[in-house]
């Protein structure tokens, strides 16, 4: 028998981009023993409005009090069933260079439900060895099935390790490589490029209202001129 999860609407891109970030202030105020949570709360938290907390948590079905705010506890889990917590998951990892071992030895890694399932490396001095509780395989063996397949190789192979997931039916693939991967239609693909996010920051920085005010060394950078030798 399946349990029964509550009726959501479809969520927005953006909203589901939110609702990790809700959870984690949720889960603070649980962890200090707090039974219930406003949205006015959470938007001072997050610097989102209130309405748009409100709108988001909506979409997540009928609960919530006018006045009185969430129910921490149902709330948390109306995000965890949400995004999926509720489920079993199995993750691959490929690339166990730098950023592969921290991703493995993060606690934030993987999520309630998931699991790792398998370590890919093209290093000889790394394959064969136990990290995780798993045997680090080589990329030239078949990939297992997994649920989701996460790259962390350079770019210049990173194509051919989605290809190599796409053949051994992962359906989703969470790429840290800087480059864009081109797969059938039907696989989910989400980049995560620390470079980007701090572009897209920059520039919500340099169109910001108060810019101009800032301190000095934030504001555009003034041509160096010829300065003289000392004498």
């Amino acid at each position: 028998m399946t349990s029964h999860r509550p009726r959501t609407r479809r969520l927005s891109d953006p909203t589901i981009g939110r609702l990790p970030l809700y959870q984690r202030i949720v889960n603070e105020f649980a962890q200090n023993g707090t039974e219930r949570i406003e949205s006015l709360t959470i938007a001072e938290r997050t610097g989102i409005t209130a309405t748009t907390v409100r709108r988001d948590l909506a979409g997540l079905g009928p609960f919530g009090t006018r006045g009185a705010g969430y129910d921490v506890a149902q709330l948390n889990e109306r995000i965890s069933v949400a995004l999926g917590h509720d489920r079993s998951y199995s993750v691959i990892l490929v690339g166990i260079g730098n950023l592969g071992q921290a991703l493995i030895n993060s606690s934030n890694f993987l999520i309630r439900g998931a699991t790792l399932a398998g370590l890919y490396d093209v290093d000889p001095a790394i394959i064969g060895t136990l990290i995780a509780g798993h045997v680090v395989r080589s990329i030239e063996e078949p990939l297992q099935h997994a649920t989701v397949g996460v790259i962390c190789t350079p770019a210049s192979v990173a194509q051919s390790v989605a290809d190599r997931m796409v053949a051994a039916h992962i359906p989703a693939i969470l790429n840290f490589s800087p480059s864009v991967l081109q797969v059938p239609i039907g696989t989910k693909v989400q980049y995560v490029d620390l470079s980007i996010e701090l572009q897209v920051l920059v520039f919500h920085l340099l169109n910001s209202v108060n810019f101009a005010d800032m301190q000095p060394s934030l504001r555009p950078a003034t041509p160096v001129t010829d300065i003289p030798p000392r004498s």
